[in-house]
């Protein structure tokens, strides 16, 4: 945070007026319920999603040096985005609380939002600072159904990547290990039941 307000200013420190936070086991439905919420909430703005942030060049060179994306650099690479301009009217924020760190950041943050709006309520920039709305929305599926979509995802990227490929029309879409390898998604589940839902 110090680090943060040092290089832009207390007074840009203009976080979205609402936030959704949503978290889910692997193959819950996020991508899919993420348009759904973004229209009855009236989000106009992208979503963040974490594992797009995590392929960033500034994480790619840490993964590149040898280092893991820990919980202050996963934190800092959120907070930079969430002060874009696009996001100020609100954003649904995918896959981000994962850890207890985390988890407590986004509390510290609801906490220094209304610090700033208590603090420049009687200023010229009080209208930047309204009072945050968080909303936390975690999707839960059993392991046999997490599995079971992870591999269905798996062969939809599959086919798709196929036809791409053959036809040279459209993008390829990232096939990750655990959409493809049973054990591999069956892993990713219990990390999410054991590391993340609590």
């Amino acid at each position: 945070w110090r680090k943060l307000e040092a290089e832009v200013g207390r007074v840009n420190l203009t976080f979205p007026e609402e936030i959704m936070w949503l978290g889910g086991a692997p193959g819950a439905g996020k991508g899919t319920n993420t348009p759904f919420i973004m229209r009855e909430r009236g989000l106009t703005a992208p979503p963040i999603v974490m594992s797009d942030l995590l392929r960033s060049p500034e994480m790619q060179a840490i993964k590149d040096r040898g280092q893991l994306v820990g919980d202050r650099e996963v934190i800092e690479l959120l907070f930079r985005e969430l002060l874009k301009p696009d996001y100020q009217s609100g954003v649904v924020v995918d896959g981000f609380p994962r850890t207890p760190v985390q988890a407590e950041a986004v509390k510290l943050l609801h906490d220094r939002m209304l610090e700033l709006r208590a603090e420049m309520k009687d200023t010229p920039q009080a209208d930047r600072f309204g009072r945050p709305i968080f909303r936390i929305t975690v999707l839960f599926v059993d392991e046999r159904t997490s599995i079971e979509r992870q591999l269905l995802r798996g062969r939809q990227i599959e086919e798709h990547n196929a036809k791409v490929a053959r036809t040279g029309l459209g993008e390829t879409i990232e096939l990750r290990p655990t959409d493809v390898d049973e054990t591999l998604a069956r892993n990713r589940y219990r990390a999410f039941k054991e590391q993340t839902y609590d």
